[in-house]
């Protein structure tokens, strides 16, 4: 089922989120549910508090960077396949140099800013089916992946930018929260909740 994508100034964004209890029996509809919403709205990644979920789970499928002719072909090859399902994860390391890349976000439309970030990091995490994993990622993927871990921890990348081009983008995050913003996805507004 496609969920309405919850809009920027919503507090389901700023709270840290809880872990997911392994005997959940509404878990692989939440993750079935979140994988739907994601393509719905053409994103890469989609974090449980995006559709109103307090939980540690958040999915990837950055496939539609492997394009990418600025790429090399490894790491084309790397994204074509790049699906995975994140539950209760826990970023063990950050290395690297940071570097810039212009991100948006699907709770933030018609946003977008240079954010720098890590280029690897490990992440512990269980899949859908509750098996654990530890893996090393990189370029394109690290960043998803820390983009979506970063929601679960209460943060946007808005946070990541400086407070000039904060100020420079007030007016727009101002609309979204007042519900004045038309994505081509449902969305749920903080504005208009309860109306």
């Amino acid at each position: 089922m496609v969920l309405p994508i919850i809009g920027y100034g919503d507090p389901v964004l700023r709270k840290k989120c809880v872990d997911v209890a392994q005997d959940d029996p509404n878990l692989k509809q939440i993750v079935a549910d979140m994988y739907e919403t994601m393509y719905n709205a053409y994103g890469v990644g989609l974090a449980a508090p995006q559709v109103g979920l307090g939980i540690r789970i958040f999915v990837v499928d950055a496939s539609p960077f492997a394009d990418d002719d600025e790429l090399s072909k490894e790491e084309q090859e790397q994204l074509s396949n790049f699906k995975k399902t994140f539950i209760n994860p826990t970023i063990l390391k950050e290395e690297g140099e940071e570097w810039g890349f212009n991100e948006g976000c699907l709770s933030i439309p018609e946003v977008r800013e240079d954010v720098y970030r890590h280029e690897r990091i490990t992440i512990e995490y269980y899949d859908e089916d509750f098996n654990k994993h530890t893996d090393v990622f990189d370029g394109l993927a690290a960043r998803v992946i820390q983009h979506e871990y970063d929601h679960i921890e209460g943060i946007l990348f808005t946070d990541r930018i400086s407070s000039l081009k904060k100020r420079l983008i007030q007016k727009k995050l101002q609309n979204i929260m007042e519900g004045k913003t038309r994505p081509d996805y449902k969305m749920k507004f903080v504005a208009k909740k309860g109306r």
